[in-house]
């Protein structure tokens, strides 16, 4: 099961194929294609990410674009790596992926040391999420939350990702506060309360 999934410990890949500073070309390459991946963290000595080898540096050398005589992928590396850590959120990671246009993002600990990648598909599983989990997050982010006890009856009913609230609240405004909280649940595609006021509905 899916429970509250939040940072990038819970989606990552915590098994790392990685190569070091000296690797040769024909290493990367065959680690890539063995393992079905677009990019590489390259690694110091000390176990530290010191960059990042990709699919499109290894891809300059091959057209003749690359007149740096690089061979290794400490030369080849693009440096320093865009990294995160486990604690940061789902959607700031996805965030540093749409801006930079990257695939994979390597994982590090507080010392630089290399302990995950995590993928774009690897956000995305935030998407099969069960609606139960969704709900019962959401429940509990509702109730222990923002809403005092015994003033307000909102149901939460969640269909493919689709949160649907209905209920009553002691004041309109706090309608589009449960909508905005809704709305930063992993997993929640869209949040509709048209049946959500001040009134009882029959």
């Amino acid at each position: 099961m899916m429970k509250h999934l939040r940072t990038v410990n819970d989606v990552m890949t915590h098994a790392v194929i990685s190569v070091d500073r000296g690797a040769p070309i024909k290493e990367i390459v065959e680690a890539m294609r063995q393992w079905r991946i677009s990019a590489l963290p390259v690694l110091s000595d000390g176990g530290r990410v010191a960059g990042v080898v990709s699919e499109a540096d290894l891809l300059l050398k091959a057209q003749g674009a690359d007149e740096s005589r690089a061979v290794t992928a400490g030369q080849l590396m693009t440096f320093p790596a865009v990294t995160v850590t486990e604690e940061t959120g789902i959607a700031s990671a996805a965030r540093l992926m749409a801006h930079g246009h990257l695939k994979r993002l390597p994982v590090v600990d507080r010392d630089g040391r290399l302990v995950g990648v995590v993928s774009r598909g690897d956000l995305l599983k935030i998407y099969l999420r069960p609606d139960a989990d969704i709900a019962e997050e959401l429940r509990e982010l509702i109730m222990a939350e923002l809403i005092p006890a015994g003033s307000a009856v909102v149901q939460v009913h969640v269909s493919d990702g689709l949160v649907h609230l209905e209920g009553t609240i002691p004041d309109p405004a706090l309608r589009n506060v449960l909508i905005r909280v809704a709305r930063t649940v992993p997993g929640v595609v869209d949040v509709t309360a048209a049946r959500l006021g001040t009134e009882v509905h029959t």
